[in-house]
């Protein structure tokens, strides 16, 4: 067990510092042994494998708030580009607790099925190019030496795979064009 976290911590490192072609996998597993990545959250939906994990309690509440958790525990798949409640923080002041407010929700609904592609998409097949969203939107994807970014955030960690899907972590909260 104590190796497997100093794995994954390792892989952690290396998806944010490595080129783009170099991506970590959940478990802390290589590229070369993804089939055995799947196998540590494939069991689990999207939202269970958001809501096991610390980092993503203010994504969870705003998808219980739009009324979304039956929609991403379907069968999809769904790629989730997921902002970290740190992501959520640098909102401003106030501005989550109003999405959360039910006469929001419609708001708080867009703003969600902006951060989801369907189909699933794994990193190892991330290009530069527009995704069109559930929101019905397109965001931008670019691959760089620096790394992968989704509109205004950066893939901070990838491939997390669902049953259902895949989750990318992300550092900002996109917002679909007005």
């Amino acid at each position: 067990m104590k190796n497997n976290r100093i794995l994954t911590l390792v892989a952690i490192v290396a998806a944010v510092s490595l080129s783009p072609s170099m991506f970590a996998h959940d478990c802390g597993t290589s590229k070369t042994a993804a089939t055995s990545a799947s196998t540590c959250t494939a069991s689990k939906d999207i939202v269970a494998i958001a809501a096991g994990a610390d980092n993503f309690k203010t994504l969870v509440a705003a998808v219980k708030a739009a009324g979304l958790v039956e929609t991403l525990q379907g069968s999809g798949p769904f790629t989730v580009f997921a902002p970290t409640d740190e992501a959520f923080a640098k909102l401003p002041a106030g501005t989550v607790e109003s999405l959360l407010k039910p006469e929001n929700r419609e708001k708080l609904i867009a703003i969600l099925k902006y951060h989801v592609v369907p189909g699933k998409v794994l990193a190892a097949d991330v290009k530069t190019m527009a995704a069109k969203t559930a929101q019905g939107q397109s965001l931008q994807l670019k691959v760089s030496d620096a790394g992968v970014t989704v509109d205004n955030a950066n893939v901070v960690k990838t491939d997390l795979i669902a049953a259902n899907g895949v989750i990318h972590v992300i550092d900002n909260v996109i917002l679909p064009k007005s």
